[in-house]
């Protein structure tokens, strides 16, 4: 993707938290954005660097991952293409609390505070959309909270890989973990749907609070009861409700 001739305002509008903006609002927006493009094991930002923009990626991932003071890595989140990161931290006034790293050819917008604050002072709605946003994401991280506390490693590695189905798919085989079971949508049946790991299995367990060597052993073993087929980072499933019902009694 050519940055000189991407277009701010026009990809602002398609996000959740701008998408009601007039076009002269997201004009005044986009001037306080920043577009950068980041190699694979590029730092987005630090641990304690100040904290004065919320950040959306455009293309490629990061990765957002805390370091242990004996030097673990904890991976906190996969932020993807479309979806806002740093948000709640940069209205803190606090320094970064986490580490931001591009898994890949990475494009990343960054939204500078100033120009989020001024939209807040013109049209208080603004300011509920971000709350909005920020509430979403408090929701999905203490989800993931009860998952990694009232689930096994099994249940985990079942729920990421339903989770990440292609969207056309999701309709076949969503999965929630806080139901521990199969969702109305889940039941209907397709077959053959296929889930690209987007980065290492070690990045997947670290994020799901496992071990790389028993994420290893989950899949081979969902493998061996002929749940998935393995063919290096693409994962075919031949029956999703199969899979979604397994190992929940």
């Amino acid at each position: 993707m050519e940055t000189r001739s991407f277009d701010i305002p026009r990809y602002l509008a398609v996000l959740p938290l701008f998408q009601e903006m007039s076009p002269e609002e997201l004009q005044r927006l986009a001037e306080g954005c920043r577009l950068r493009r980041y190699s694979r094991g590029d730092t987005v930002f630090r641990v304690g660097e100040p904290c004065e923009e919320l950040h959306v990626t455009v293309m490629g991932q990061v990765k957002l991952f805390a370091i242990s003071p004996a030097g673990q890595e904890k991976v906190i989140e996969l932020v993807g293409p479309g979806n806002t990161f740093a948000e709640a931290l940069m209205f803190t006034g606090k320094p970064y609390i986490i580490n931001a790293q591009a898994l890949g050819d990475t494009l990343v917008l960054s939204v500078g505070k100033a120009a989020v604050l001024a939209e807040i002072e013109r049209d208080s709605r603004f300011a509920l959309r971000m709350l909005a946003g920020i509430s979403r994401r408090l929701h999905g991280l203490v989800h993931d909270v009860q998952a990694y506390s009232l689930h096994s490693g099994m249940q985990r590695v079942i729920g990421y890989l339903l989770r990440a189905l292609p969207e056309e798919a999701e309709d076949a085989a969503a999965f929630s973990l806080a139901d521990a079971g199969v969702t109305p949508a889940a039941q209907a049946q397709r077959r053959d749907l296929r889930v690209s790991l987007p980065v290492s299995k070690a990045t997947i367990a670290s994020r799901l609070s496992l071990t790389p060597e028993y994420f290893s052993r989950v899949l081979h073993e969902l493998e061996a009861a002929g749940l998935i087929v393995i063919d290096k980072r693409e994962i075919r499933i031949p029956d999703p409700k199969r899979l979604a019902g397994h190992n929940l009694q």
